[in-house]
């Protein structure tokens, strides 16, 4: 099993990154789909999750109206859109599946996790 996170990088205050996450040697469908972040000296917090149909979603407040997670089950592949960009968004961020059917947001009911993307918001 191998997720592969991709997509981060340096960008501005205010501006935008869309994050994807690759899954092989599953299907993903079957897993709910989350996005956490962990920020230096800080521990690895919740940012997103989605449904395995992908007809669900729930945010951190943090993030809540800024970031979009979605999901194409056809590719394998859950994404992360991030818009309006702040400093404090600065992270590497991961992707994970949860053989759980609830959209849980502790990192704790994760099974599988992808490498990390770093995300650098400069003000």
């Amino acid at each position: 099993v191998q997720l592969q996170a991709s997509g981060g990088g340096l960008v501005q205050a205010g501006g935008s990154l869309s994050l994807s996450c690759a899954a092989s040697g599953l299907t993903s469908s079957r897993y709910v789909a989350g996005w956490f972040r962990q920020a230096p000296g800080k521990e690895r917090e919740f940012v997103a999750v989605i449904s395995s149909s992908g007809g669900t979603t729930n945010y951190a407040d943090s993030v809540k109206g800024r970031f979009t997670i979605s999901r194409d089950n056809a590719e394998n592949t859950v994404y992360l859109q991030m818009n309006s960009l702040k400093p404090e968004d600065t992270a590497v961020y991961y992707c994970a599946l949860s053989r759980a059917s609830l959209l849980l947001t502790s990192r704790f009911y994760y099974d599988y996790w992808g490498q990390g993307t770093q995300v650098t918001v400069s003000s």
